[in-house]
């Protein structure tokens, strides 16, 4: 059983679909970024895979919910390959609606903050350190990515990415103290992060640079 609180029990549904959407939106980013960089068919689904889990992995080993998440549920790997299976044959088309891959580490983004959070709520752990969670659960396998593509990861960049999980993570502990349901909950927190998200992108919202020098 992954929650200590039944509460979370209840939810287990809904929570356990935005968790494999928020796989398959990963995959396909991390899959999306292969290829542009060239990775072969393998290449493409190990990204994909990472992408998708390493943010999980990470949040799981680190709260002792070990095996981790996607080691149990063979439905996790059968998401990330259709992700990889979906970018490599509709890119073209993806790419059409998408000049970069903002879109869905938007959906990604604000999809795993709230599964971080809320797991981070079930292990009993302090609000600021759920919020940590969920937001090194949405962001660290776009860390993993970007590093194996040879890229400075988007986080340490001045553009908004990060920040937003943190915002989103606040939110869902406020609305979780009031008598929304859950349900509700889960899809303005999400839908908040996605926006400000594509938000941020379409008028270059960005953070100052900070750095010790002439």
């Amino acid at each position: 059983m992954f929650f200590h609180d039944p509460t979370l029990a209840k939810t287990f549904n809904i929570f356990q679909i935005l968790d494999y959407l928020g796989t398959f939106v990963f995959a396909i980013s991390g899959a999306l970024a292969a290829m542009d960089k060239k990775f072969d068919p393998f290449g493409v689904v190990i990204l994909a895979l990472v992408t998708a889990v390493g943010g999980g992995t990470l949040r799981d080993v680190m709260i002792g919910r070990t095996p981790v998440g996607w080691m149990q549920d063979i439905n996790y790997a059968l998401i990330i390959l259709a992700g990889a299976v979906v970018a490599m044959s509709c890119r073209p088309y993806l790419v059409y609606f998408r000049k970069t891959m903002f879109l869905f580490d938007a959906m990604g983004l604000g999809l795993f903050t709230i599964i971080g959070v809320e797991l981070g709520m079930g292990a009993g752990l302090h609000p600021i350190i759920c919020i940590l969670l969920g937001t090194l659960s949405a962001a660290f396998g776009g860390v993993i990515r970007d590093i194996l593509c040879n890229q400075i990861p988007l986080i340490f960049e001045k553009e908004i990415y990060a920040s937003l999980s943190i915002i989103g993570g606040v939110i869902f502990i406020f609305l979780n103290k009031t008598s929304l349901s859950l349900d509700a909950i889960y899809v303005i927190t999400s839908a908040l992060v996605i926006v400000l998200r594509i938000l941020a992108v379409r008028y270059r919202w960005v953070l100052p640079k900070w750095y010790v020098g002439k």
